[in-house]
């Protein structure tokens, strides 16, 4: 019922919103600069306001066509390298005839599209040959696909590794920083040559038993009986994925604007008047990152329910207890691969010490071979994007992944 009950509230506002774009758009047109009209500003500002409080199942592009490497502007093409029902391996490919090291960029699947990522991709794009886990919107994948849990997702980054070959790398970035290190850990288990070269693990919940945060203390507060009960939808008949028991997008945005609603608040407060005086530049800022976080993609309910139960629930990783297909995941068994990880200072969703605790779990990998940064002053998006990520951040992780320590 939840489902249905927000696509009919959506499919109720829908035409209030298109007569907001409307009204804005001709108002826009014939007075360009409004500071100097007060009243047809606030009328502009509104009505943008209000259209752009809503949210989309539609993928926004990433916009990335081309990088600059020694001076020179290359053109940048997406490629699918692989395409299963739930994701597609995809691949930056540049103009250019250069050798950069290999890396497979894992994103999450938490509620958001992988395009989240846009700018870690471009950052990483100046010196590595980038492919990203561009996973599907479940509501959108037909049910004869079967289910996909966390298992799934660890089949689906070893099958990705193998497409990029020996020497890979492979990044990830929050929830999938514990199937990145399963993946790794059997994959090093069998001594597959596809297995990474280096394991870089990016503010994600390895241990959510160290200093838990809210996002934790909600997981630890009820039953898995209650999430499923509770928080669990079924896609509607219009759409391809119909009947697919999903956890809808709409309620993993609600929760993280939750916690920081006063900032969202404040946001398109700015917005209003940025509108109003005619600043384009701070306007423009503020539409770039909330049509991205108002793109929201429904989670396969597998994967939501076993990822809270073994994640945040039993915490299977650190505990021992994770498996994959029955068969034991034993980090110990990663040897070869150099291990990376990063936290940010100020994270209120993976705090420090939760990823820092691959670096026990990882006993074998010799001391030479570890590497752990703490990023002052950056909350958790902040550690895979933005100004900090760029310049302090990201050299780190360069020269991780091209000396491996």
């Amino acid at each position: 019922m939840i489902y249905h009950a927000y696509q009919t509230w959506s499919d109720l506002m829908q035409p209030a919103r298109m007569f907001a774009r409307l009204g804005a758009q001709p108002i826009g047109e014939a007075w360009p600069d409004l500071s100097g009209n007060g009243a047809l500003a606030r009328m502009r500002a509104a009505a943008e306001v209000f259209a752009r409080l809503a949210l989309t199942h539609r993928r926004p592009d990433y916009g990335i066509t081309t990088v600059t490497i020694g001076g020179r502007e290359i053109g940048v093409h997406e490629e699918p390298a692989l395409r299963t029902p739930f994701g597609t391996l995809l691949h930056f490919r540049k103009d250019a005839d250069v050798v950069q090291p290999r890396v497979l960029l894992v994103a999450p699947l938490s509620g958001h599209f992988a395009t989240l990522l846009r700018g870690t991709v471009r950052t990483l794009l100046l010196d590595h040959d980038v492919f990203v886990t561009d996973w599907h919107n479940v509501r959108d994948v037909p049910l004869w696909h079967g289910a996909f849990g966390l298992d799934d997702y660890v089949d689906h980054l070893m099958r990705f590794m193998r497409v990029l070959g020996p020497g890979a790398h492979m990044v990830a970035v929050c929830q999938p920083t514990v199937a990145a290190l399963a993946a790794t850990a059997l994959m090093a288990e069998d001594g597959d040559p596809a297995q990474p070269r280096t394991l870089t693990l990016m503010a994600g919940p390895i241990d959510t038993r160290v200093n838990p945060t809210e996002v934790n203390a909600l997981a630890t507060s009820r039953s898995i009986e209650w999430f499923e009960r509770t928080l669990i939808g079924v896609v509607p008949w219009r759409h391809a994925g119909a009947m697919r028991r999903v956890y809808p997008g709409f309620l993993q945005i609600a929760g993280f604007m939750s916690m920081n609603l006063d900032r969202h608040a404040k946001a398109f407060v700015d917005l209003f008047h940025h509108i109003v005086d005619g600043d384009t530049a701070r306007a423009d800022t503020i539409r770039t990152f909330y049509e991205e976080y108002f793109a929201m993609m429904d989670l396969p309910a597998e994967f939501y329910l076993e990822t809270v139960e073994r994640v945040f629930q039993r915490f299977d990783l650190p505990l021992g207890r994770l498996t994959w297909r029955g068969h034991p995941v034993d980090p110990a068994a990663i040897r070869r691969p150099s291990l990376l990880t990063i936290e940010g200072e100020k994270d209120d969703i993976c705090a420090v010490g939760q990823t820092l605790a691959a670096q026990d779990l990882c006993a074998a990998v010799r001391p030479y071979r570890r590497r752990h940064h703490v990023q002052t002053g950056v909350g958790h998006y902040g550690v895979f994007n933005g100004r900090r990520w760029e310049r302090q951040i990201y050299p780190i992780l360069r020269d991780f992944v091209f000396f491996g320590a």
